[in-house]
Parts: structure tokens; C-alpha cells; sequence
């Protein structure tokens, strides 16, 4: 079992740090297939990569990005939607063609088919080379929430209040009706994950995290069943017990 970690002394170094295992993974892949989470953390990164498409802009020509989840119910130009993250930060800077994006739609007719299509084609066209996963408040990877029972792919998920008071939502037009995400088992079939945590908000779940005991009331400690995983997080985020 490979695990590793970061510490960085702060958010933009956290940054720097992640933007550069991403690109060291596309230069040994050019066909790498990404996960990319949405929400706060990863943004920095993101944004970094599309410097490096500057100087190395070939490098990307063969990209291929996978939406890691969304909220159901928004419209895909939601202003809340992680469509909209993804094509702000990803998609447009980096120039990934659609025929090389996989991604739920979030207000599909029905999402049961919508997580049905999404399971096939990463069934085809995975496994996942590197997985950008964030740490959740509540221990959700994605939006696989604390629950008796996990799903192991594709699924519409019931969202916690917690999640549901997510900051990427203050100015969505609407309350998300559910959620769309990859299941456990796809994300651990990653060939790599890296987790990025930031912020002193952060702390008490990644504490909790460190202690290495698996359950499925915090879907993050499944990690420690994965066999090449790297924990990225700033000072900020650190708990006293890992300082």
C-alpha cells in the first residue's frame, strides 16, 4: 500500500503542489482521465493548470475529464451547478472537446438512466488515472454520504442538510432535489487519488480521518483501502494529533 502526504504551509502552496502532481501524471499519460471534484478546494489547482496549458499547451490535446458528481435538480448553467465549475475552470481554460468530457447531467429526465449512462461509459473508458477528491464536513466523498450502506457506482444520492448548506450553493437559483455521483468502488478503482484538504474547518474531519477506522458514517476513511492514495492538506487543516 502506497500513502502518502503533503503538508503545505498554505492553501496556494497546497495549490502549486496539487497542480504539479496533476501535470506529472499527464506527462507520463497524455490520455489521462481526470476526476475532478467540485467545491472550494480543488479551484486553485485548476486554475494553475491552465497557466501550465500555456507553456505546455500540447500537453493537453488528449486530456479526458470526469465530473466526479452534481447537484440534481439545477440547470446545467446554474450558477451553483459543478457543470458550471467544471467549464469555468476545466473544460473551457483547458480546452477538453466534449467527445473527451464525461459528466452527469444535473436535471436529466431521469436520473436513474443519467447514473446508468454514466456507469457505462466509465465502464468503457476507465478506469480513472488520477481522482481529485475533497474532504467533506460530514466525511462525504463526492456525494456519497455517511449512510448504514454505501453504493459502489454511478447513483442518485439523498443529501444530508450539511451538504445541502454547501458554500458552492449560495448562489445557486434553486435547492438541489438530490444528488449524482460516483459510487465508492468506481473512485477506488482510481489508479490514484489524491485527497485535498484545506482550512481550519477542515480539522475536526480530518482528524477524524487520521484515525484509520473504516465505516460507512464517514465515507472518506474508505481510503484506507485504497493502495495508492496521497493526503494533501495545509497547516491550517492540520489536527493536533498529526502536528
Amino acid at each position: 500500500m502506497s500513502f502518502s502526504v503533503w503538508t503545505a504551509e498554505n492553501y496556494e502552496a497546497l495549490s502549486r503542489q496539487a497542480a504539479e502532481r496533476i501535470m506529472a501524471t499527464l506527462r507520463l499519460k497524455p490520455k489521462m482521465l481526470l476526476c475532478a471534484a467540485g467545491g472550494s478546494t480543488p479551484l486553485k489547482a485548476y486554475q494553475l493548470l491552465a497557466t501550465n496549458r500555456v507553456v505546455e499547451r500540447h500537453k493537453f490535446d488528449q486530456l479526458r475529464l470526469l465530473k466526479l458528481d452534481e447537484w440534481g435538480g439545477l440547470e446545467l448553467e446554474d450558477p451553483g451547478s459543478c457543470e458550471t465549475q467544471m467549464r469555468t475552470y476545466l473544460i473551457d481554460p483547458l480546452g477538453v472537446e466534449m467527445s473527451r468530457y464525461i459528466g452527469f447531467n444535473s436535471n436529466p429526465a431521469d436520473p436513474e438512466v443519467e447514473s446508468a449512462r454514466i456507469r457505462s461509459r466509465l465502464a468503457a473508458e476507465g478506469p480513472i488515472d488520477l481522482c481529485i477528491l475533497g474532504l467533506g464536513a460530514n466525511g462525504h466523498i463526492g456525494m456519497n454520504e455517511p449512510a448504514q450502506n454505501l453504493q459502489p457506482a454511478a447513483h442518485v444520492a439523498r443529501l444530508t442538510e450539511q451538504s445541502l448548506g454547501h458554500s458552492m450553493l449560495s448562489n445557486a437559483k434553486k435547492r438541489p432535489a438530490y444528488g449524482l455521483t460516483l459510487g465508492m468502488a468506481e473512485i477506488l478503482a482510481s489508479r490514484e487519488i489524491l485527497l485535498l484538504v484545506s482550512g481550519a474547518n477542515k480539522r475536526q474531519p480530518l482528524e477524524r480521518l487520521l484515525r484509520r477506522e473504516i465505516t460507512t458514517e464517514f465515507p472518506a476513511s474508505f481510503l484506507w483501502l485504497h493502495s495508492n492514495w496521497t493526503l494533501g492538506c495545509d497547516v491550517a487543516a492540520l489536527p493536533a494529533i498529526a502536528g
